[in-house]
């Protein structure tokens, strides 16, 4: 798990790919968070990718590495995490977002993989899979 969360951290931006009705749906994302050996993204309950998310946790996440050579994907089930002990490690971790999100509002929302497969990819390697 720790070698899926470094090379996402390492990225510094992925891509998350949700599905609404029959229509797929691609964003930007920076936040990953180790907390408990789960990985976690976060988000808001008010944006689409949230309820998104709530209709079919079955998502995608896509990460190039800064240098180019290699990238990832990240295909599993998302869980609603609601504890104030989950938000507060994802913001601690990323303190800029604090100016948006709090773990006491009510917005807030941290979700962890509860089960997926890692895909770790380059154009010179065979490609390496890591199931959680």
């Amino acid at each position: 798990m720790k070698e899926i969360y470094e090379f996402l951290k390492e990225c510094g931006t992925y891509f998350l790919a949700t599905c609404e009705g029959d229509q797929p749906r691609v964003r930007a994302f920076g936040t990953i968070n180790l907390f408990e050996d789960k990985l976690y993204i976060q988000t808001g309950k008010s944006k689409n990718v949230s309820k998104q998310i709530e209709s079919n946790p079955k998502v995608e996440i896509c990460g190039l590495s800064q240098d180019g050579s290699k990238w990832i994907r990240v295909t599993g089930v998302l869980k609603r995490d609601d504890r104030v002990i989950a938000k507060k490690s994802m913001l601690d971790s990323f303190p800029n977002l604090r100016g948006m999100y709090d773990e006491n509002d009510d917005n807030t929302e941290v979700l962890y993989f509860e089960k997926g497969t890692a895909t770790i990819s380059s154009f010179t390697e065979e490609p390496r899979t890591i199931e959680f």
